[in-house]
């Protein structure tokens, strides 16, 4: 069976002793619909807000993101295959710029995974992916610290980010944002930073 992501260069790849190899590639919103729509749509992603949107209207809120020079959206493959949705942007440009003090090289970060395979996730499984992403999103050479805005409710998420060396920033309410392509109500956000001195010791 061909690889259908094999025309596909990657923005970034990372080797993990023990884990496997981890590819962040550009997304394609109409190809990518299927899988994304199957992940939006679960009840464990309440938070990313797209629960109820249709095949169709996932795809049109990624193209429309695909023609922003500030938001960016890319498939983090695991082995070859589909394993999370990553979402980069400028917080100055995103409505969580209005909420904390902006600093020069700062990067904003949503992460979505994919279900849990046969048997269930295996230990370090999202460690491991987590540790890719935030290695991609800091490497860029004008990248000081990366910004996530999990909702206070979502626990697992937060508890996540802090046991990967995040540091906790406060709470925020984040205003809505009524466009033509998507509708994002007011949310109330814990706020977490990773600076890239902190990840990469050696960089600083």
């Amino acid at each position: 069976m061909s690889d259908p992501y094999a025309t596909r260069e990657a923005v970034h790849e990372q080797v993990t002793a023990g884990f496997g190899t981890v590819r962040v590639l550009p997304l394609e919103p109409h190809a990518d619909a299927g899988v994304l729509h199957a992940w939006v749509s679960e009840e464990r992603a309440v938070f990313w807000g797209m629960t109820g949107l249709t095949r169709d209207q996932v795809a049109e809120i990624y193209a429309h993101m695909d023609t922003l020079d500030t938001h960016h959206a890319f498939l983090v493959l695991k082995d070859g295959a589909p394993a999370g949705l990553l979402q980069t942007y400028e917080p100055t440009a995103d409505r969580v710029g209005e909420c904390y003090d902006v600093r020069p090289g700062d990067i904003g970060l949503h992460l979505l995974l994919a279900p849990p395979g046969p048997g269930g996730a295996r230990t370090g499984w999202t460690a491991s992916l987590l540790d890719a992403v935030t290695s991609y999103a800091l490497r860029g050479p004008d990248r000081r610290r990366i910004v996530v805005d999990p909702d206070v409710r979502n626990e697992k998420a937060i508890a996540r980010f802090l046991r990967q060396g995040f540091e906790a920033g406060e709470t925020v309410v984040l205003p809505e944002i009524d466009l033509p392509d998507v509708y994002l109500p007011e949310k109330r956000a814990r706020l977490a930073f990773l600076r890239r001195e902190a990840a990469f010791p050696e960089d600083a």
